[in-house]
Parts: structure tokens; C-alpha cells; sequence
């Protein structure tokens, strides 16, 4: 009776859920290209512009404890800043990760990004000290990230912007990865560095 009753109430949570991603896709203007494969749990999308991020088909996104308990403590959060863009391909595997982009974040088809990572392409606040105290800071450098296709990010990585992590390439998890990573390689650590090449 109790294992009915629990199947009951996860049906309506996931229905309500759904519910939930369906407007707030729509009033933040997301395009989703095809039909998503799953969408477990409430995404959180922030959006100054329509279309500013772009959803390929087939993709999979775990968004809180509920449905990613391996790690992250978060759901999936995409937010875009002033002109910044958002794209993420097919077959894209994703959990309880926060997007910010001011600039651009690509993620090409078959990428798989873990629970509790971290993607940035932008400083949120300058350098100069003068600039950053000021309540309206505009002068935070940013630049594009592109995760290539088949590319694997561990859990809990921070990527940071301006970098290119190559196709088929790992990112161990935790790791803070500052600069680009060429194709078919493996890299971990703070900063991140290259470890070896995949056979």
C-alpha cells in the first residue's frame, strides 16, 4: 500500500514539475529543438532576451536531489547576462549545473556534464578595484566557452571562460579548468592539467 501511495505521489511531483518547466520555458522564450529525451525536476532559467537559449533534442537534464543523488547540491540553472547566449546540442546529458553566460556557452551533441559543475564565461565583477566596488560594475571580463561534441565533464568542475575543451576530451572531477584542452585528452586537477591521452 505505502510503495502504491509513493507512486502515486511521484507521478503528481513529476506532473507538476513538468508543469512548472513548461511555463517557464515559454516565458523566458527557450527553443527547444525536438523532444527532450527526460527532464527530471524544475530547471531555474533566468533570461533577459527570447531565444537566448537554445535546447537540441534528445537531451536528458536531472535538476535537484531528487533525481541526481551522486552529487550536487543545486538544480540546473541556466541564466543568461545582457547579450549572453546559451546552446546546448542533442543528445546532451546534464545535472544540477549552473550555466551563467554573458557572452556565449556552447555545448555540442553528445556532451555529458556531471552534478554540481560549474560553467562561466564571465568575471561577474572586474578586476579594478575602483570598478568593482561600484554598484552598477559593467566591466567583467568575459569571452565564449565551447564544450565540444563527446566531450565528459566530472562532477563539481568549474570550466571559466574563453576555454575550449576538445572533442571526446574527460574533465576529472573537481577540477578548474582555465585554459583550452585539445581534443581526446584527459585533464583534472586545480588548475586543471593534462594527465594522458585517450587511447
Amino acid at each position: 500500500m505505502f510503495s502504491m501511495a509513493y507512486k502515486v505521489l511521484s507521478m503528481l511531483i513529476q506532473y507538476l514539475e513538468s508543469f512548472i518547466n513548461f511555463i517557464m520555458f515559454h516565458y523566458f522564450g527557450v527553443c527547444i529543438h525536438g523532444k527532450p529525451r527526460h527532464i527530471r525536476g524544475v530547471v531555474i532559467i533566468r533570461s533577459n532576451k527570447k531565444r537566448s537559449i537554445q535546447i537540441g533534442k534528445d537531451i536528458e537534464i536531472n535538476s535537484g536531489k531528487r533525481y541526481n543523488l551522486v552529487g550536487g547540491d543545486t538544480k540546473l540553472i541556466l541564466r543568461t547576462l545582457e547579450d549572453g547566449k546559451i546552446i546546448i546540442g542533442k543528445h546532451v546529458g546534464i545535472s544540477n549545473t549552473a550555466l551563467v553566460s554573458k557572452n556565449n556557452i556552447t555545448i555540442e551533441d553528445n556532451v555529458m556534464i556531471g552534478g554540481g559543475c560549474r560553467i562561466w564565461d564571465t568575471d561577474f565583477h572586474s578586476l579594478n578595484y575602483a570598478n568593482r566596488v561600484q554598484s552598477n560594475d559593467e566591466s567583467a571580463h568575459s569571452e565564449p566557452i565551447i564544450i565540444k561534441q563527446g566531450a565528459f565533464i566530472g562532477g563539481s568542475s568549474i570550466i571559466l571562460k574563453g576555454v575550449i575543451i576538445g572533442e571526446k576530451s574527460i574533465v576529472g572531477a573537481g577540477s578548474v579548468v582555465t585554459k583550452d584542452i585539445p581534443d581526446g585528452e584527459i585533464w583534472a586537477g586545480n588548475p586543471a592539467k593534462f594527465i594522458k591521452k585517450i587511447q
